[in-house]
């Protein structure tokens, strides 16, 4: 098979359907760390696993066969928004293909706070079943991401070749996903969002602030003149990160 036939694969919604399966089956059979579709653990090596698995099940192993450039994997709890992203050096496409990197990366965070909400999930126009459901939409993005790049060195969900190709490799039907972020889990149990005035205790003294950010911590901003930070007023501020359980709405 040649790259550009990557783009060229179209499987029936039933076999689709029957691949994930065989592959979500061997995936908890192997992985060291997932054997439900519950996820409390996860390793990049999971993810590696994961790609070999696609790329037996829906790639006829084009990539063990045939790619020469470099794949990593890894994990982040930073990301907020994103729950994949795949990565490339900007100079990729004009390299050989023995020189050229990919990874792909996963947010961790929204695996783990899957089942924080009680609503529906959505990843790429699927319902999802479970946060295993859930990591399996996002690698199959992930993956139409990385074709992208190896074939046409360029890539973006909003186009229609990014649409088709996932439509017709892994039956997706949209390109976002409505998996819970901080941001929600925090609003939905504290009642804070960002822009919100909150308290908070550092060093025995309450502080009173605005909610800047939501990750893991919330990003606090504090007036003080002695701050290093300038607000849209031009007040200066200091910035304190708060485990979210320690804040209090005003």
């Amino acid at each position: 098979m040649k790259k550009k036939e990557l783009i060229k694969i179209i499987y029936l919604e039933s076999e689709i359907e029957n691949k994930r399966h065989l592959l979500r089956s061997e995936f908890i059979y192997r992985s060291n760390n997932i054997k439900h579709g519950q996820i409390s653990k996860i390793s990049a090596e999971d993810l590696e696993l994961l790609f070999n698995l696609y790329d037996k099940y829906f790639f006829n192993d084009y990539f063990k066969k045939f790619f020469k450039g470099t794949l990593d994997f890894s994990l982040s709890k930073r990301m907020s928004r994103s729950a994949g992203k795949t990565i490339i050096p900007k100079i990729n496409p004009i390299l050989e293909e023995e020189k050229q990197r990919y990874e792909i990366r996963i947010g961790v965070t929204f695996l783990f706070q899957y089942y924080e909400l009680d609503r529906e999930k959505i990843v790429a126009g699927v319902k999802t079943e479970d946060s295993l459901h859930a990591l399996l939409m996002v690698f199959e993005h992930e993956i139409i991401h990385l074709i992208e790049f190896y074939i046409f060195g360029s890539s973006s969900c909003k186009n229609k070749r990014f649409k088709t190709i996932a439509k017709n490799i892994f039956n997706h039907k949209d390109v976002y996903h409505s998996l819970p972020t901080s941001r929600e889990i925090v609003h939905e149990s504290l009642g804070i969002k960002i822009g919100d005035k909150v308290s908070f205790l550092h060093e025995e003294e309450i502080k009173n602030g605005i909610v800047n950010r939501i990750n893991k911590r919330a990003t606090i901003m504090v007036l003080d003149s002695r701050g290093n930070y300038i607000d849209g007023q031009g007040n200066r501020c200091i910035k304190y990160y708060v485990p979210l359980n320690k804040i209090r709405k005003i």
